[in-house]
């Protein structure tokens, strides 16, 4: 996949240094079309000067006669291979649009699998003896029983912030790393409730939470007894930093830019985090078309950029949570 994407970085080199070189061509033709044109006025006034000379002038009038019409024919040809190169350049501008929303693709698509590892994640914890016991069979040693097999998932996997088991009237009884945490209560809370309510698992939206200290997602699971009942609730706390890494592994043009944008058009991830849930993106053309359900890849072209699109897919049971890749490429 590395190699994919190197390739993909030189294609990006190779047709920014082809749009450089129209430019550069842009400016000669520009110059032999100043010489066309005062070749035609030299020509003009040659002409008249000519006839004012009378017979004297005659052989001159055939030289600026001949004169008038190379410079009407560089003209034209300038006007021609102008209109070429225009043309080159908007074919260049359509294979960088469609490399980039290539980009947007794989980045999104990236992202969703990583996300779907959690949500899977949340269903097969969520079955653990040790954490159905903490609830079934409320104790300090079943407490401490789930604590210990969650500490040792939280130093495994490494992607989490925290690890929670709930009671079904929202009461923290174990936790991962942070034991202050237990005994609080969470009734009220989005997430606590949404899983309580669909019986099922319920995926949070980004956002910053005090607690943690960072900006994550709350994956959340019933937790099921012998008899299939839900007994309470099994809750994890993704480190979104693990994100952000994807975002910076993106192989792009130093003057290239990349987000994530939430179902709003909030940026949730880019390589600035200070936009991270504050900065919106829907000025732009790019997202007003997802937003409004018309497309879920493509790109527009707007103030002398592309901006390339693509819409999660999910990746199996994982559904998204509607976020997009937006990618910048300036073509100025």
């Amino acid at each position: 996949m590395e190699k994919v994407i190197v390739n993909n970085l030189n294609v990006s080199k190779l047709m920014n240094e082809l749009k450089e070189d129209n430019k550069n061509m842009q400016g000669t033709m520009k110059k032999i079309k100043d010489i066309s044109i005062k070749s035609n006025i030299l020509a003009l006034n040659s002409g008249i000067e000519a006839a004012r000379a009378g017979t004297a002038g005659r052989g001159f009038a055939v030289v600026a006669t001949e004169i008038k019409k190379f410079a009407e024919d560089s003209l034209n040809a300038s006007n021609e291979s102008e209109e070429l190169i225009e043309r080159i350049q908007q074919k260049a501008n359509e294979i960088i649009a469609v490399r980039t929303v290539d980009i947007a693709f794989d980045t999104i698509d990236k992202i969703d699998r990583n996300l779907f590892e959690r949500n899977c994640d949340v269903q097969a914890w969520a079955t653990f003896d040790a954490l159905i016991k903490s609830l079934t069979h409320p104790g300090e040693d079943t407490k401490q029983a789930a604590q210990a097999l969650m500490e040792n998932i939280y130093t495994i996997y490494e992607v989490y912030f925290e690890l929670l088991v709930l009671d079904l009237e929202g009461n923290i009884v174990a936790t991962a790393k942070d034991e202050s945490l237990v005994g609080q209560n969470m009734t009220g809370r989005e997430w606590f409730e949404k899983t309580i309510e669909s019986d099922d698992v319920y995926v949070s939206d980004l956002y910053y939470s005090p607690s943690i200290g960072g900006h994550t997602i709350a994956y959340s699971c019933p937790v099921r007894n012998e008899d299939g009942k839900t007994i309470g609730v099994f809750s994890t706390r993704f480190n979104w930093d693990f994100i952000f890494d994807i975002i910076e592994r993106v192989k792009l043009d130093q003057k290239s830019q990349i987000a994530v944008i939430n179902s709003e058009g909030y940026i949730i991830a880019s390589k600035n985090k200070e936009e991270i849930l504050e900065k919106k993106l829907t000025h732009l053309q790019a997202v007003q078309h997802i937003l409004s359900g018309k497309e879920t890849r493509g790109y527009t072209i707007e103030n002398n950029c592309i901006y390339a699109y693509s819409l999660t897919e999910g990746y199996n049971a994982y559904k998204g949570k509607g976020w997009s890749v937006i990618v910048e490429e300036s073509i100025g």
